[in-house]
């Protein structure tokens, strides 16, 4: 059974940093494609930030809202992906989800397609306020 776990939300001032970690038991994220959505109150859940697999290209992407902001990378001793965020605005404040597509599928260097993740965490909050 595939479960996903993030970690690492939190409250913080605007321009402040947090660091969100994505692991996974009964998969390896290396084989997948790896992604953080995000929905904040009364809002759609909408795509930050994704990771091809590490078996390719290793492609990125990231919205145009947190370009330069936020940083995705794979964590190779802890097995997780992580998600950097820095100069955090208080419109970041949301629910943050990870979510893993099968190799190929879900991240696109201009795109990131949440109908091909298939598998979701629970999320974990991240407020942002002053």
């Amino acid at each position: 059974q595939v479960q996903l776990v993030e970690s690492g939300g939190g409250s913080v001032q605007p321009g402040g940093s947090l660091r969100l970690s994505c692991a996974a038991s009964g998969l390896d994220l290396d084989y997948y494609s790896v992604g953080w959505f995000r929905q904040a109150p009364g809002k759609e859940r909408e795509g930050v930030s994704c990771i091809y697999n590490k078996h390719n290209d290793g492609r990125t992407y990231y919205a145009d809202s947190v370009k330069g902001r936020f940083s995705i990378s794979r964590d190779n001793a802890k097995k997780t992906v992580d998600l950097e965020m820095n100069s955090l605005k208080p419109e970041d404040t949301a629910v943050y989800y990870c979510a893993t597509a099968s190799a190929g599928y879900g991240c696109y260097g201009v795109s990131i397609l949440r109908d091909e993740y298939e598998d979701w965490g629970q999320g974990t909050q991240v407020t942002v306020s002053s």
